[in-house]
């Protein structure tokens, strides 16, 4: 009897010892790793616990700064004026002086690669009309992505009561800054230059050592305070698959960069992106009424994209298409309905269908010349 219970017990505990996650961020407080196309958790540590992210905060920062300019409400040539409250920050800082003026592109690098406090107060000034305006602007937007551990007190991450963030929110905001690629154009920088307005240069190197030194690494920002540890918000790409990783709370630097390595090594080992269908794929035809053309091809607006293990069998998926009635004029991008995806007879997801190209509103001369030609001829058309 007693032999049995001890085999019953090792058998447990092989299950569990089977079943545990390794720890891939062994030094960290809390980690986590993510697809960054699809959102899929691939490793996570912890990962809705709040700490304070030190200059992570500055990922926000950033994402509210690319968004202003994609609205075209900001240029990246525009000249900042830097205020005394902005030259007078402590940390790490570009030593700007109040009442230069520097473009916001160069701000931005100052950001991004040397986590400039005096650039980013700067840029918070521009955009929300002050400090207070521009952290609330950071927390409406953590609301909007539906972060539930997270609390802006400033835009640059000095330490302050109650200015809090966690790994998986941390790596969501990094997912939507991502949909900004011009900003990898700034965090994928080592080394380079800020000129000055008296002519001097500062020397910006990047505090992100694995920009440099692992391959496909272009971003995005590391922390450092004495409450936060060290922190690092990562993002590589190779065979056209991204990562998101983020450490917090590490004792070191180069522990930071070891958890950070070990969980990318991982991700890009062990799972690849398989593009199931294309945006520019063709789903059949629909009629446009008053249109240019009678009938216009339908869409994705987006690649259909599944985050697969190497190896797995990769899914042959289907399209049931909905589309309402179609009057012109319809633009390329618009959505016009959706689809629903077919696994094996099973409905697995929903999209957006867009059309694949441009069509005007018809004119009188437009509709006498669709009356000689018939274009319908070996169309799939979508009723």
């Amino acid at each position: 009897m007693k032999k049995i219970l001890w085999i019953f017990i090792l058998g447990l505990a092989f299950i569990n010892i089977c079943n545990a996650q390794v720890d891939l961020a062994p030094s960290s407080k809390s980690a986590i790793l993510i697809d960054a196309k699809t959102g899929t958790v691939l490793y996570e540590k912890d990962a809705d616990i709040s700490y304070p992210p030190a200059s992570m905060t500055k990922i926000m920062s950033m994402l509210l700064i690319m968004e202003e300019i994609d609205k075209n409400n900001l240029s990246l040539e525009d000249k900042v004026l830097i205020s005394k409250n902005a030259s007078s920050m402590g940390g790490s800082q570009l030593f700007l002086q109040e009442g230069e003026s520097y473009p916001v592109k160069e701000l931005l690098k100052g950001i991004a690669v040397a986590s400039g406090n005096d650039a980013v107060v700067a840029m918070a000034e521009k955009i929300g009309g002050s400090v207070e305006g521009f952290v609330d602007m950071m927390n409406k937007k953590a609301q909007e992505l539906g972060l539930k551990n997270t609390k802006f007190i400033n835009p640059h991450g000095l330490d302050s009561e109650g200015h809090v963030s966690s790994a998986r929110d941390m790596a969501m905001i990094a997912k939507e800054l991502l949909k900004h690629e011009k900003i990898l154009e700034f965090t994928s920088i080592y080394e380079d230059y800020l000129k000055k307005n008296d002519g001097s240069s500062i020397w910006l190197v990047n505090t992100n050592k694995l920009v440099r030194f692992y391959e496909g690494v272009d971003g995005l920002k590391t922390g450092f305070t004495k409450e936060a540890g060290y922190c690092l918000t990562s993002t590589a790409q190779k065979n056209n698959l991204r990562l998101i990783s983020v450490v917090m709370g590490e004792p070191t630097s180069d522990e930071r960069s070891s958890d950070t390595t070990n969980m990318l090594n991982y991700g890009f080992n062990t799972y690849e992106i398989y593009t199931a269908f294309t945006k520019d794929t063709s789903l059949g035809s629909k009629r446009v009424e008053f249109g240019k053309k009678d009938l216009v091809d339908l869409a994705l607006v987006n690649d259909y994209v599944k985050l697969l293990k190497k190896n797995e069998e990769k899914p042959s998926y289907s399209f049931e298409v909905n589309v309402d009635k179609l009057k012109a004029p319809v633009k390329k991008g618009d959505i016009v309905g959706k689809a629903k995806v077919i696994d094996n007879g099973n409905v697995v997801d929903e999209v957006d269908v867009t059309v694949l190209e441009d069509i005007p509103k018809a004119n009188l001369w437009d509709f006498f010349n669709k009356n000689l030609n018939n274009i319908t001829a070996g169309k799939k058309i979508i009723k």
